[in-house]
Parts: structure tokens; C-alpha cells; sequence
């Protein structure tokens, strides 16, 4: 039998709730079919089985919470023979001999027998090349066949690379993976309950609130718990100062809607205005590179960024999720509308990869579709600044003295008071006041 435990599903994710299996206890599943979705706080997944065989029981239930390391599921194996083609002698010997082993060849390497460890990422790009992983060299520890091994095989037939320093190439010792997945559990439960010793808080239990009325209790889980966790770190480490101002868009509007006319059905060519602002954000951090930056409160230093990927906040069934768009510097504003649509479509789906929501070095979050003039937003941490879009408003604005009608979108910039000074803020978003204000300017970023 087989035990299949929760793989490790990327970096910082000790956990999943399960949230949907692809087969029932009994049924017969082959190896690398979807076995189960799990959901961590980062975005949802779909694990293959390792084994081909019979399910005899699952490790959890919808709505369950496994650790990694943990049983998900037991499989009686159905043990297949590997074929081995028959070698041909040029003559047959006169007698019998005694059978000699032969190396196995380059060209012709020797299937692996049993579970193939891969990630679920590993077994999808396998599956999109069309290559076996009993045949891939792994260069990951244990045994691991990691992307690159994939991608090797399929280009230059599987020539191994040297192994890396961090990889240990002898097999696990007893008991190493027992360790492993104790402290990984043992991890997962420290983050859980850790607090901070805040001078007067007292965290008293809540009233009974049934005492009034009918009441609906759901637990605090995947998207929701970790947007919990991160707004509680934010708002508890980081001194949050706001910096106010207003953009006059007028004739950005004009120009994007007539470019978003103009090049419908395109790539891209749904334009909206956070593909512009996006831009300017840039021009801005490239401005005052403190508010790309993060501060490491261990070793004392502002580690400065020298790329620009920018998170966008998307509004989902699940809770609030942050793709991020990378190398802003390097897009035009088209191909950022682009990645626009493309993240922002797949995130309201549940379809975003786990490394597609991380690597950013500055947020935007945008209200105004949904309505309000403006908002304060809490600072993805660790980032060290955030900019909170309002809904474009028609505003009397004076210009030369007289007063005209303009169309103004206003901007908030929260930011971390130990990395960046009000001065710092000011000169940031002038610097992208002075991009929106002038369709121009953006063009000339591009």
C-alpha cells in the first residue's frame, strides 16, 4: 500500500484545506489522474495521484485542514512490470552461459519501478512536453525530479547537470522524513499560535451572540485566514502614515478611450486606467526607490529592489488575492493591460499558480469600480508602500484663473514611516500626478 502525504506545495505553505476529490474510497485511479483540489492561502491546486491503483481511504474530508507531510490518501498499488524488449544474438552459443549484466544506455534509460516524486507543477509541465518521468534524471533531493530536469530531458535527452551544493544525492537515511514533516508540523503549528506580547492587550472571549438572535458561524479558512494573518502583521509592525493628492486624468480618459475603441479584440485592448497607473507607479519608484524596497526588522537593513513587479488587488468570491505583474519596466502599457486580464480573469476563477502571487515589490488596490473617493489601504507586507485608487470624478478644478470641469482621480499612498519620510511620499506621487496628467509622458515610459 501506498500512503500519499500532502506534497510541499511551494515556499511558505505548510497547510491546505481539502476542497474537492476527483474520486471516491474504492475506486480504481491511474497515475498523474486529478486526485484531490486543495486550496492553501495562496491559491488552489490540483494534485495528481503519484500511483496508479485502488483508492482504499482518504486522509481527510472536504473542509479539512491537512499539514504538509500529513496522509491524504492510501493506495493499493497496482503493480505493473515494466517491458524490456528482447535482445537479439547474432548466433545462438552452443551452450548456456551465464547471463551478464548490461549498462544501461544513454539513449535507453532505464525506467524507474514505484512512485515518482514530482510535484504537481513537475507532473503538468511533463505532461505538457509529453515526456515519462520514470525516465527523468532527478536532481532534487531524495530523489525529487524538479522542472528543470523535465525540461532537460525533453531538450537534450536527459544529460544530467552537476548537483547543486544543497542537494544531498545519497537516498534519505530512517527517519529524516519523519523529521522533516515533524518540524514541518511543528512549524505550521508555531505560526498558528504564536502571538506577540502587546503591552495592554487582553483579548477577551466574545459575548454569546446567540443570546439576541440566530446566528450562521463558518470557519476562518484558505484565502480569508491568510489576508487575516497578513493584515494583522501589517497593521501591528508597520506605522502606517497616508499621503493624499488628486490627478487630473482628462486627457488620459480622452486618449484611453479612444485607444480602447480603436484596438478592441486585441491583446490588451481593454484598456482601463490601472494599466496606465501602473505605469506611472513605476516612473515613481524609479523616482524614490524607497518605496521598493522591504526592511529586514532582523538584520537592521532596507533591502532595495532593483525590479519593478507590481501586485494588483483582485476582488474574489474567496477573498482578496494579489497577482503581480512583473517587469513593468520592460511592458509597454498594451502588454500590461494584457497580464492585466489574463491574472485578474484566472484569480476571480481560482486558477492562479502559486508563484504568480509572489515577487511583488509594490501594490495597487482599486476601489473605484466598486465606488467610494478614496480609501486608506493597509500595506501588503513586506512591502513597504501601497497605492489606493478612488473613482474618477467629474471636479470644478481652477485652470489659469478660471474655473473648468475636469475629470480627477484621487490617489492615497500608504506607506512604512522606517523606511520613507512624508518628503519621500510628496515627491512619489507629484511624480505620478505629472505622468497622469499627461498621456505623453507615459508614452515616453513606454
Amino acid at each position: 500500500m501506498y500512503e500519499f502525504k500532502l506534497p510541499d506545495l511551494g515556499e511558505g505553505i505548510h497547510e491546505g484545506e481539502l476542497v474537492k476529490w476527483y474520486v471516491q474510497e474504492g475506486d480504481i485511479v491511474q497515475e498523474d489522474d486529478p486526485l484531490v483540489d486543495v486550496e492553501t492561502d495562496k491559491a488552489a491546486v490540483t494534485i495528481p495521484s503519484p500511483v496508479s491503483g485502488r483508492v482504499l481511504r482518504f486522509g481527510g474530508e472536504v473542509g479539512d485542514t491537512v499539514i504538509v507531510g500529513d496522509v491524504i490518501a492510501v493506495i493499493e498499488e497496482e503493480i505493473k512490470e515494466v517491458p524490456v524488449a528482447p535482445v537479439e544474438a547474432e548466433e545462438a552459443p552452443p551452450a548456456p552461459v551465464a547471463p551478464e549484466a548490461v549498462a544501461p544506455s544513454r539513449d535507453a534509460p532505464t525506467p524507474r519501478r514505484g512512485p515518482v516524486p514530482a510535484a504537481p507543477a513537475t507532473r503538468r509541465l511533463a505532461r505538457e512536453l509529453g515526456v515519462e518521468l520514470r525516465l527523468v534524471t532527478p536532481s532534487g533531493p531524495s530523489g525529487r525530479i524538479m522542472p528543470e530536469d523535465v525540461k532537460r530531458f525533453a531538450e537534450q535527452g536527459d544529460v544530467p547537470e552537476p548537483p547543486k551544493p544543497d542537494v544531498v544525492s545519497e537516498p534519505t537515511r530512517p527517519g529524516v522524513e519523519e523529521q522533516i514533516t515533524q518540524e514541518r508540523r511543528a512549524e505550521a503549528e508555531f505560526a498558528a499560535h504564536a502571538c506577540t506580547a502587546v503591552p495592554f492587550l487582553d483579548l477577551a472571549p466574545l459575548p454569546d451572540f446567540e443570546r439576541w438572535g440566530p446566528v450562521d458561524k463558518q470557519p476562518l479558512r484558505s484565502i480569508r485566514r491568510k489576508v487575516a494573518h497578513k493584515m494583522v502583521t501589517s497593521m501591528t509592525l508597520v506605522p502606517h502614515v497616508a499621503h493624499m493628492d488628486e490627478a487630473d486624468v482628462t486627457l488620459l480618459e480622452e486618449f484611453r478611450r479612444r485607444e480602447k475603441e480603436r484596438r478592441m479584440g486585441q491583446p490588451g485592448g481593454h484598456l482601463t486606467l490601472l494599466a496606465f497607473v501602473i505605469k506611472a507607479v513605476t516612473a515613481g519608484l524609479r523616482a524614490t526607490p524607497p518605496f521598493n524596497a522591504s526592511l529586514d526588522p532582523f538584520t537592521e537593513e532596507i533591502v532595495y529592489k532593483k525590479y519593478y513587479n507590481i501586485g494588483i488587488a483582485v476582488d474574489t468570491e474567496k477573498g482578496l488575492v494579489v497577482p503581480v505583474v512583473r517587469e513593468t519596466d520592460r511592458k509597454s502599457i498594451m502588454e500590461i493591460s494584457a497580464a492585466i486580464e489574463d491574472l485578474a480573469g484566472r484569480a476571480r476563477e481560482g486558477k492562479l499558480q502559486v508563484d504568480e502571487l509572489q515577487g511583488g515589490t509594490f501594490t495597487i488596490t482599486n476601489v473605484g469600480p466598486l465606488g467610494g473617493t478614496a480609501l486608506i489601504p493597509a500595506i501588503n507586507y513586506p512591502e513597504v508602500a501601497i497605492l489606493g485608487m478612488g473613482r474618477v470624478q467629474e471636479k470644478p478644478v481652477v485652470r489659469n484663473g478660471h474655473i473648468v470641469i475636469r475629470q480627477v482621480l484621487p490617489l492615497t499612498l500608504s506607506f512604512d514611516h522606517r523606511v520613507a519620510d512624508g518628503a519621500d511620499a510628496a515627491r512619489f506621487v507629484s511624480e505620478m500626478v505629472r505622468e497622469l496628467s499627461d498621456p505623453n509622458l507615459l508614452l515616453l515610459e513606454t
